[in-house]
């Protein structure tokens, strides 16, 4: 859950608050021995921001503490230009010291819009709400608070060596930066982990201000660049210019000098610049790094700002985590009874917020990196795709900001008046969805012989009356020996077809705007397991069958080795999926979907973790493509024509030498060749060693791509939880149909009850007859209690 930090603010941390709002010192008798939390002798590492305010907060809480701050460079040395930061942030500031807070107000820019230039065409939403400021100003208030309030100061100066300091020092504060020695000199201990990402970028200055946050987009014959500027003083603008690395090399950047290259920076973007020159303190192009640590502090010694972790300068927030963590850290020192807790407490406190953060930063950052992959699309919905990117600005958000943009976006996009996106139709082959909502498939483990029940009638029957466009069941196996579990579903016998088809006519006689759909898989290497809330993955304990796969490798060391399929076998299951797939259309599902993600076995083939094959069926993706197909091509000739056919993927393993989003697009089209309607874009699940990248729609970006590159419906899939996420990537572009599981599991009515949240009763969705008087939410709370009229004085 993200949890915004602003450290010290009115009714929380009232001590804390009271004494900074105040100027208050402790009180004489309130010092402890240096076991408590309050150090009295503090070394920071690094004059920028973040340490420079840690410095004057800790100062003004207790001005008996003797700080010394070391900074390499002179006092007016800086990177970069202007300083964006949030009201939330402002928030923390105002309450911890309102002489800085004072000082940064008479400097501030505001103003509210956004331009996103794409092709010639300018598109401006309002309604945002930024303030920026000189990063040399903002310095320059921090060096004049700290000065006066007794902080020593010590600029053109190498700090000590960590360990020295941290001897001599009651609290070592290293907020030196991106590339912080102090952390480097303790990798063991906070296990930093570095990326760096596939642009360049240059931090530049025009002497003018945008009258607005500006995006532009260079298509040159190089390839895509991107302006990022905004204005940061009644006369200046920060301007950064960005680029893929190929195309940075392509241009000739790499060869150019510092003045060469701000004058083709300025030429490239003459448009947005009105002609006017660029320049630069100290340019250098160079590759975002996102820093991550495992552990944040060591003893007396604690991570602060860029040292701690880094977030895409793109969504503006690299001063304010730094910011925000002095706030944090001030406080946390104030409330907790020992150092040793307080470090906790910091980090506890910072660490969800932080990887939140850095989860919308990167989102943002892989947008910009895969820029040329959006350029196809009409000017607005581009423009707001650009605007959603990071998923912290969504539809519903935009709506408040700027209805007249978004209005406009949804007119482009066909929406009739009054339809919120997720509920305009989609048409896969002769099928029409009425919304974009799919119920996901979710594995019960709830039959008997492979026989669905009345629990699977009632489960997949009350999410069709739900309102779901397209409800799919589970992974229905196409033999004994494929089920993942005993409580697993088949489509092996007719009497499983017959109890199906109990299902589907419930379904269209009771719930007729939503369709079925059925997804057909065979569990391969992850087969033969116990019922999940009896441990996941983990082998029977009595009752095992032997397992197959694409090569005998076991899905965890405690699992079942499987056989090596034969050429025999191949062409027995090949058969199994099409008489399967005979049997779901006598069952009259609307739907076929074929399972080839997640490590079951035809996803087994297409990953090179799990397919070590050296006939025909291994070695080249080419090759490990080529028993999937011949099991669609199988599904697809026994599947009636006018009836779709999806496929579920995993478009990465989550794991070093697996399967690459690349990878994930050629599949798509290999499928999309052989006549596959849409992609069910999830990812990972392949290995139980695989290290996912867990988040808000975090799956979704594989969606985006393969729907782009391939040119190919996609179904996104994976933590999609509300209905203006839904809104927002199918306005977007991102997917043309969402999957939502969970969501439905703790409520069944998920759609009816997103329809009934936005004021819609259109065509996309339709309450039972059964369920009309319950189509608006119920009142909750009093109604009668008499509002307040007049104040009358005393």
């Amino acid at each position: 859950m993200e949890r915004t930090v602003t450290a010290l603010t009115p009714g929380a941390r009232v001590s804390a608050d009271m004494r900074l709002r105040r100027g208050e010192r402790p009180a004489a008798d309130s010092h402890q021995p240096m076991t408590t939390s309050r150090p009295l002798r503090v070394a920071i590492i690094g004059g920028g921001p973040g340490g420079l305010y840690a410095a004057a907060l800790l100062k003004r809480l207790d001005p008996d503490r003797e700080i010394t701050l070391w900074e390499r460079n002179a006092p007016t040395d800086t990177f970069g230009f202007g300083v964006v930061l949030s009201d939330e942030t402002l928030g923390g500031i105002e309450h911890a010291d309102p002489v800085v807070y004072g000082a940064l107000q008479q400097h501030f820019v505001r103003w509210d819009d956004i331009d996103i230039v794409h092709r010639g065409t300018r598109h401006t939403s309002g309604g945002h709400g930024f303030a920026a400021l000189g990063r040399r100003r903002l310095l320059e208030i921090l060096h004049e608070r700290c000065r006066s309030l007794g902080v020593q100061l010590r600029f053109r100066s190498e700090a000590p060596y960590p360990a020295w300091l941290t001897e001599t020092h009651d609290l070592v504060i290293a907020a030196d930066g991106v590339h912080s020695t102090t952390r480097e000199a303790y990798a063991p201990v906070f296990r930093p982990h570095v990326a760096a990402h596939q642009c360049r970028y240059v931090w530049l200055a025009a002497d003018f201000a945008f009258d607005a946050f500006r995006f532009e987009i260079a298509e040159t014959e190089h390839g895509v660049m991107q302006l990022h500027a905004y204005p940061y003083a009644a006369d200046a603008s920060t301007v950064i210019v960005e680029m893929r690395e190929e195309v940075w090399r392509a241009a000739g950047f790499a060869e150019l000098d510092e003045h060469e290259s701000v004058e083709r920076c300025a030429k490239i973007f003459a448009d947005a610049l009105g002609g006017r020159p660029l320049r630069s303190n100290r340019p250098a192009w160079t590759t975002f790094r996102t820093v991550v640590n495992e552990r944040w502090s060591h003893g007396n010694l604690v991570l602060l700002g860029d040292a701690a972790h880094t977030a895409h300068f793109s969504i503006g927030s690299g001063t304010k985590l730094a910011v925000e963590d002095a706030l944090s850290l001030a406080a946390c020192l104030e409330e907790q009874p020992s150092l040793e807790r307080a470090l906790a407490a910091y980090q506890a406190e910072r660490r969800p917020v932080v990887a939140s953060t850095q989860r919308a930063a990167r989102a943002s950052l892989e947008w910009f990196e895969n820029l040329g992959l959006h350029l196809g699309q009409p000017p607005r919905q581009f423009a707001f795709n650009l605007l959603t990117r990071s998923r912290r600005v969504t539809h519903d958000n935009l709506r408040l900001r700027d209805p007249h943009f978004t209005e406009a976006v949804e007119r482009e996009f066909g929406c009739p008046p009054g339809t919120p996106p997720m509920f305009t139709p989609f048409r896969l082959r002769g099928l029409t969805l009425r919304n974009r909502v799919v119920v996901s498939p979710m594995d019960m483990y709830s039959a008997t012989d492979g026989l669905p029940g009345d629990f699977h009638l009632v489960h997949l029957g009350a999410r069709a009356l739900g309102g779901a466009g397209l409800v799919m069941t589970e992974m229905v196996c196409v033999s004994p020996e494929g089920r993942i579990t005993p409580g697993c579903t088949g489509l092996y016998t007719g009497r499983q077809a017959e109890a199906w088809k109990r299902i589907t006519d419930f379904v269209h006689a009771q719930a007729p705007g939503s369709a079925i759909g059925v997804q057909l898989g065979h569990s391969g290497r992850k087969g033969s397991t116990r019922l999940m809330w009896e441990g996941t993955d983990e082998p029977l304990q009595d009752g095992n069958w032997p397992l197959v796969a694409a090569s005998p490798i076991p899905y965890k060391p405690s699992g079942q080795t499987p056989r090596a399929l034969t050429r025999a076998q191949l062409t027995d299951i090949r058969e199994q999926f099409a008489s399967a797939a005979r049997r779901a259309a006598r069952a009259g599902f609307d739907l076929l979907e074929l399972h080839c993600a997640h490590g079951y076995l035809l996803s087994g083939f297409l990953s090179p973790l799990t397919n070590l094959r050296t006939d025909a069926y291994g070695g080249s993706l080419a090759r490990r493509l080529r028993f999937p197909l011949e099991v669609f091509d199988a599904v697809r000739g026994a599947w009636p024509q006018e009836k779709p056919l999806t496929v579920r993927i995993s478009a990465t393993d989550w794991a070093e030498g697996g399967t690459t989003a690349q990878d994930a697009v050629e599949i798509a089209r290999a499928f999309a060749a052989h006549g596959a309607d849409a992609i069910d874009v999830s990812t990972g699940q392949v290995v139980a060693d695989e290290r996912p990248e867990f988040g808000r729609s975090y799956q979704t970006p594989f969606a985006d791509r393969i729907r782009h590159e391939a040119g190919v419906p996609v179904i996104a899939v994976g933590a999609i939880s509300s209905w203006d996420d839904v809104n927002s990537l199918i306005l977007a572009g991102r997917t043309d149909l969402c999957a939502l599981a969970r969501p439905h599991l703790y409520d069944p009515h998920w759609t009816l009850h997103a329809a009934a949240e936005q004021g819609y009763d259109g065509p996309g969705t339709g309450w039972p007859a059964q369920y009309g008087a319950g189509s608006r939410p119920p009142r909750t709370g009093r109604t009668d209690v008499p509002k307040s009229r007049l104040t009358l004085g005393t």
